[in-house]
């Protein structure tokens, strides 16, 4: 063999012999943000990039971050669905963060944790602790992901509901009410229930009939201001009391709640009772 032949011939060996014992394709690291935590992944799978081919030591780094932020999300998000905590707004400020980004980074997570299992180390150290936590804080992240897409969607349903009622009040009280309504007379032109609980029949007079949870329900009668001492001889509470009672509940206006929806508009039967 001629000698410059054969020294090409070794040396190409060589090369590919280094090449096949060099370090394997690694998936790019990836940085992700929510709220105030920081987390860096990778997408084994993704980059088709074998996840055992990954220095234990920094897999184990990598896998505890994102366990870390996801815990860290469900303590951050637990009171979103309680208005009266001083955090509800903060939590679900997160939750509207995390609802359009998250979800790729949980796919990703538990895609990596399956593949770990294939690994010859994944039964030393603290893999097996961390693919069992990760697994329930993936599915605890999900079932919040869940959560707050049913939540944010009704928050957004009971804002527009409550931007609107002014128009739909208005527009029933043009629609059964005279222009110049006698007082006492007991005419409900439109009644709304809040998602709290909180009823209100309103009359042409200007009287209102309240009804609260923290009342125990007992309704009430609340007189408009400036009434006349002539005006308020006509006033004759229960007959107030009476005709709240008897407004169909199907035509009250209701604010949308979790399984509920808001009632039908007024009907001409329903109205001036």
């Amino acid at each position: 063999m001629n000698f410059v032949i054969r020294k090409l011939w070794i040396v190409g060996g060589v090369s590919l012999a280094l090449s096949a014992c060099g370090p394997k394709r690694m998936a790019p690291a990836q940085q992700y943000s929510l709220g105030l935590s920081r987390a860096e992944y990778r997408d084994y799978t993704g980059a088709r990039s074998d996840i055992c081919d990954a220095e234990p030591r920094f897999l184990t780094d990598e896998l505890s971050a994102v366990n870390g932020l996801m815990d860290r999300f469900l303590s951050s998000t637990d009171q979103a669905k309680n208005p009266n905590s001083v955090d509800h707004a903060r939590h679900v400020e997160l939750l509207k963060e995390a609802s359009g980004s998250l979800g790729k980074v949980l796919d990703v997570h538990q895609a990596n944790l399956r593949a770990l299992q294939k690994c010859g180390f994944a039964k030393s150290g603290a893999f097996p602790q961390l693919a069992q936590r990760g697994q329930e804080l993936v599915e605890q992240s999900r079932a919040r992901l869940t959560e707050a897409g049913e939540m944010l969607a009704l928050q957004e349903a009971q804002a527009k509901w409550k931007e609107e009622a002014p128009q739909r009040e208005q527009t029933a009280r043009q629609t059964w009410c005279a222009k110049t309504p006698e007082v006492g007379s007991t005419d409900v032109y439109y009644a709304r229930q809040f998602a709290d609980g909180r009823t209100e029949w309103l009359f042409c007079d200007g009287h209102v009939v309240q009804s609260t949870p923290t009342t125990g329900g007992e309704p009430t009668l609340v007189s408009p201001e400036g009434l006349s001492a002539k005006d308020r001889r006509k006033v004759k509470p229960p007959k107030y009391l009476e005709a709240a009672k008897g407004y169909p509940m199907e035509e009250v206006d209701k604010q949308p709640t979790p399984g509920g929806n808001s009632a039908p508009a007024h009907s001409s039967d329903a109205a001036g009772t």
